[in-house]
């Protein structure tokens, strides 16, 4: 089973989503992508990530268009900005799903606030794709 995780700048969420569905199960090949890359994962998210025992330091963000023209199981967007922008996949996408989630490198406050959303979206990201993980992916692999 293969599956790409979209977001607009593959530093957060859809890293974020990449890992812990890496950790539920290591047989689908699972790859996250940008439609604008940023330059680096967001550190915040390695550190709430590392604080579940998730690793993303070895994770760097990369451009969809790596991934054009390759067939797909599932094509899963993270955010609203690569829901909009996603461009079409010449390959073969089985399913496309949507499943959004705020951006919490975007929030602004006090450290304390900043980290607290952290926190919150990721455990959004890891409650909604293990509900994901139980209704599409364990016992149906090929």
């Amino acid at each position: 089973m293969k599956i790409l995780i979209l977001c607009t700048g593959n530093s957060c969420r859809s890293q974020m989503a990449h890992g812990f569905l890496q950790s539920f199960d290591n047989k689908p090949d699972v790859f996250s992508a940008g439609t604008k890359p940023a330059e680096k994962v967001n550190p915040m998210a390695v550190k709430v990530m590392d604080e579940m025992g998730i690793d993303l330091t070895h994770h760097t963000p990369k451009s969809v268009n790596l991934y054009i023209g390759q067939e797909w199981d599932y094509v899963i967007t993270v955010c609203g900005g690569a829901n909009e922008s996603c461009p079409m996949f010449t390959g073969e996408v089985r399913n496309r799903l949507h499943i959004g989630f705020d951006d919490p490198s975007e929030a602004t406050g006090t450290p304390e606030f900043i980290n607290s959303e952290f926190h919150r979206v990721r455990d959004e990201i890891k409650a909604r794709f293990y509900q994901f993980y139980i209704d599409h992916i364990q016992g149906k692999q090929e």
